[in-house]
Order: structure tokens, then sequence, then C-alpha cells
């Protein structure tokens, strides 16, 4: 049965998985940058962009896992740009140029639809008003058999986790605090209905995983 999965969301210490003041300037909000240090240094993710070397091991491979079998994502708006409120036009077509890295439907969760977005490499943007169990069903009618990544932010993924949508939540927990940002375990408890299914270590990060309960 497909599932909804989490990957390689960066965490701080304290629970952050973006810096506050999200702009063109800092799309992952001051200081987020550093929550990702890690994937940047693996050799996924250069190849991801083209480059070439990084490093390989347990990073590297958690990165790869998360794309496999993947055919439809959910983000929130925040994750899609800094544009908040009404759009003032259509300029804005995410952070990723003209090919983004999905190379399928991608479902933005927003208070504000737009038309859908056609982009290079066959992601194709669309803009939804709906509940989470709603909007994941249209992303599991899209993904046609596959699993669904769900992405940032921590709103987003607070709402399908509060709703037990969540079937495998990968944290990479980096050791670092923020102090501000955009936190994910507001309003949260104690995560019922999960369980942790996994935890491994690299150098630079801890991965815990958690699954729901039977």
């Amino acid at each position: 049965m497909p599932k909804l999965r989490v990957h390689n969301l960066s965490i701080s210490l304290d629970g952050y998985v973006a810096g506050p003041n999200q702009s063109t300037d800092n799309p992952l909000g001051e200081g987020g940058e550093s929550l990702h240090e890690w994937a940047f240094a693996t050799r996924y993710t250069n190849a991801m962009f083209g480059k070439e070397g990084g490093e390989t091991g347990i990073d590297d491979d958690l990165l790869a896992a998360g794309d496999r079998g993947i055919g439809a994502t959910i983000m929130g708006r925040n994750m899609f740009g800094p544009i908040r409120g009404e759009w003032p036009d259509l300029e804005w077509q995410g952070w990723w140029g003209d090919n983004p890295p999905y190379h399928h439907d991608t479902f933005v969760m927003t208070h504000h639809p737009r038309p859908s977005l056609p982009m290079d490499g066959g992601t194709v943007f669309h803009f939804v008003d709906d509940t989470p169990d709603q909007v994941l069903r249209r992303a599991f009618e899209a993904a046609g058999g596959d699993d669904v990544r769900l992405g940032g932010g921590a709103s987003t993924v607070r709402q399908f986790l509060r709703a037990g949508l969540v079937d495998e939540l990968h944290l990479a927990v980096v050791p670092i605090l923020l102090g501000a940002g955009e936190r994910l375990y507001d309003d949260l408890g104690t995560l019922p209905g999960y369980r942790i299914g996994s935890v491994v270590r690299s150098p630079a990060v801890t991965h815990v995983t958690f699954v729901k309960t039977p």
C-alpha cells in the first residue's frame, strides 16, 4: 500500500527546521543554511546540481533513499517561496529554476490558489486550498501507486502528523541550536500513534525515523 513519507528533514537540537525571517536572500531563514551543510557535503546532492565529488556513507545513502519510489510531493507554501498572502503576480515559480528536482506532480498547500504551473523536467506545481486528507488523496492519485513525499515547512508537516497521515518521518538531527524560526514540535504532544523505528549516526548528524504504530 502506498505511503506518505517525510525524508531527510533537517532539524536543530531545539526543534527548528528553518531559521526566522525567510526571504529571497535567506531561503531557509536566518541561520537555516547551517541545518543543511551535511546534505550539501554528499555526493548525491552534488550530482543533483551537476557537480562531481562529495562524501559517501550514511548521509549519502539516506538522501538517495528519500527519492526512491516517490511519485508525487506535497509541500507548504513557505517551502515554495517567501511570498505571503495574495500573489501579486504569477512571476514567482519557486526556488529551483526552470527544472525543479521533483519531476512529478507537486502539490503546494496555500490559501491562495493559482493556476497549475508546468516546469521543465516533468514537475507540475498544483496550488491547492484543501484539508490534508484531501490533498493526500489527490497526491496518491497522481503518484499512480508510488509513495508520496511530504516536504516542509514545519507547519505543513505538523498538520499531517496531527491527522495521523504520515507513515514514516525521517529527521536528520543537526547538533546546533537555532533559538528561533520554524519549530516542528509545537502542538504535537508525544506524537501518539508513532514509535521510533531506527536511529543511526554519521559524523555530521543523527538520523531518527519514526513509523506509524500498527
